[in-house]
């Protein structure tokens, strides 16, 4: 695991045996660290960023999502929706759950969650022109573990594409990111 200090934010990055990235793991932790603002995650934190293959995605997907074959990218937040600030397109509050404490003792951060990406399926996408929002973009494999990484960072914060506005908000703040990092 290669660990990445950006300011307040620790993002841990973890390969799979025999998982090769076309990004390395500094420029990983520099867009995480950019979303995680860009979405005011509360500071300081950490988030661990998986860099897989579509067997583990598709075992994963179909555990937590019941949905059979691999797929891009998963997230898993630890904390509520409610623990970030609303965002556009959403359209009630979210649940902020049980008070979140967000105080920070003894040098520790809050772990914000973790994102697991196969990278065989991003590598694939890009090569195949199935990246980008729409899954017609051919560019290549970095941008599209970006759009990726930007995208299930997102998720970690709280933001959704299950709605029209929100998506569209949520798509809008990816364009945003990506010509940012």
């Amino acid at each position: 695991m290669t660990t990445v200090y950006l300011g307040p934010w620790r993002i841990d990055v973890e390969r799979r045996d025999g998982v090769a990235s076309p990004l390395s793991a500094a420029r990983m932790g520099r867009v995480a660290a950019h979303a995680l603002e860009a979405a005011g995650a509360p500071p300081p934190a950490s988030l661990t960023i998986v860099l897989s293959h579509d067997e583990e995605l598709a075992a994963l997907n179909h555990e937590h999502m019941g949905e059979d074959g691999p797929t891009d990218v998963l997230s898993f937040p630890m904390l509520p929706s409610g623990a970030f600030p609303p965002h556009p397109g959403q359209k009630d509050a979210p649940d902020a759950g049980p008070e979140v404490d967000f105080s920070v003792r003894h040098g520790r951060r809050k772990h914000l969650g973790d994102v697991v990406i196969s990278v065989e399926r991003a590598i694939a996408q890009a090569e195949q022109g199935r990246g980008g929002h729409d899954g017609n973009v051919r560019w290549s494999a970095a941008d599209e573990m970006r759009l990726l990484l930007i995208h299930g960072t997102l998720h970690i914060c709280g933001w959704d594409h299950g709605d029209p506005d929100e998506r569209e908000a949520m798509r809008a703040l990816e364009r945003d990111l990506l010509a940012e990092t």
